[in-house]
């Protein structure tokens, strides 16, 4: 990627973030500083006051917005790790989806995202389409999917789901960080441990 060139850029202090374009941690101190010139009404006396920081990104050079008053960070980077070598399209967009809600604030729509995680899991090990929430737990555990250690991880998104689905609560930021945390681990048992001893596999043999 070539980088985007930013006009009049400034150096200020160096501030470390994950930046939410790219997913990478860095430090930087290239952007630019928002102030007002105000008056203080204690010393009654005229001064600058940040309101804000812009923060360039030294790897894909996008920018990112740090609310002084708020500390919050715009866009702001998604919640979890990504899991690689997920074949089905639909699953995949869901656990980003969830991601993103979580990072938000979104933390009801991203514990539905992770129910709805589940039943695409089940369907993509070959349950039947249009069955119910139930059925797609009772069949990943049947067929054995989900080992017997993580039982207790679909139970969680099942309960924590329903109750977001079919009862009047909003979910809390803890529910949905741990449901995503869940999600994460169980597609990285489906797909990314198992492409990665596939791959380590094949380089023996050749």
């Amino acid at each position: 990627m070539k980088p985007f060139t930013w006009q009049n850029l400034q150096k200020q202090s160096s501030h470390k973030y994950t930046c939410g374009y790219c997913g990478q941690p860095l430090s930087s101190e290239n952007g630019w500083v928002a102030t007002r010139h105000e008056l203080n009404a204690s010393s009654r006396a005229y001064e600058h006051r940040v309101y804000g920081s812009i923060y360039v990104c030294h790897n894909c050079h996008r920018p990112t917005f740090f609310d002084s008053d708020t500390g919050k960070q715009t866009p702001g980077f998604a919640f979890g790790k990504p899991v690689q070598n997920i074949a089905d399209k639909a699953l995949f967009e869901i656990y980003e989806e969830a991601r993103v809600a979580t990072s938000a604030g979104c933390y009801t729509a991203a514990v539905l995202c992770c129910r709805k995680l589940l039943m695409h899991l089940a369907v993509a090990k070959g349950a039947n389409p249009g069955g119910t929430f139930k059925g797609y737990v009772e069949f990943l555990a049947d067929k054995n999917h989900i080992p017997t250690d993580c039982k207790s991880w679909v139970d969680e998104i099942k309960d924590t789901g329903n109750e977001a689905n079919h009862e009047v609560k909003m979910m809390k930021q803890e529910d949905a960080e741990t449901l995503v945390s869940f999600c994460e681990m169980l597609l990285k048992i489906f797909y990314e441990f198992p492409a990665a001893a596939k791959s380590r596999n094949g380089k023996k043999t050749s």
